[in-house]
């Protein structure tokens, strides 16, 4: 089976993707690579974020390779958090504060609706080629459910009732950006070989 390196050190994004993939392919972390690297998202979109962690990746080992950037965007904060998502409420990457300052900064706004935005970049036999998973949704008033990560426990897809957080993954991976953008890429895969 041919090996694709996913390049992240967060683990919940790992088994999201490995849920969606089901051995198709194996992907190996960069932990699992033996690359001890938190590889730096400088730019101001995702699309430029996802490409530096792959171009990293791919620069140091040489191999087949993808990463990916997600964002939460929300309509009445002008996109916020965005691609700041992890950092919107400090570099320390709390997730609790950064749920409790988007809801603060949504408080006296009547329009809640938001999206998940993903952009997975894969860099195959030296070439780079790039997915988009989108999944329109709302936030809730308060956090709902413990399962998932993120931002998970506020985000209400279109169609659902439930938060993210209150959805089995599988359940999630009916609606998740994550999975639309990583179904295109397991199609490219299929479609281009690994080899």
């Amino acid at each position: 089976m041919s090996i694709l390196i996913f390049a992240t050190n967060n683990q919940h994004k790992v088994d999201e993707i490995r849920s969606v993939i089901n051995g198709v392919f194996n992907i190996i972390t960069l932990k699992e690579a033996g690359i001890d690297k938190d590889i730096p998202e400088p730019f101001e979109t995702l699309e430029e974020n996802a490409s530096e962690k792959s171009a990293v990746i791919h620069t140091l080992t040489g191999q087949n390779c993808f990463s990916e950037d997600t964002g939460l965007e929300t309509f009445a904060l002008n996109g916020e958090p965005g691609v700041k998502s992890a950092r919107y409420a400090g570099d320390d990457r709390n997730f609790q504060k950064n749920i409790d300052k988007l809801l603060l900064n949504l408080s006296d706004k009547s329009d809640r609706s938001a999206r998940f935005r993903t952009v997975i970049s894969l860099i195959l036999n030296n070439r780079e080629f790039k997915f988009e998973g989108i999944c329109n949704g709302k936030i809730n008033t308060e956090p709902r459910g413990n399962n998932g990560f993120g931002y998970d426990p506020i985000f209400i897809p279109d169609g659902s009732n439930k938060t993210f957080a209150e959805m089995s993954i599988t359940e999630k991976n009916k609606f998740s950006h994550r999975k639309i953008a990583t179904d295109q890429l397991i199609q490219f895969l299929q479609q281009h070989g690994t080899n």
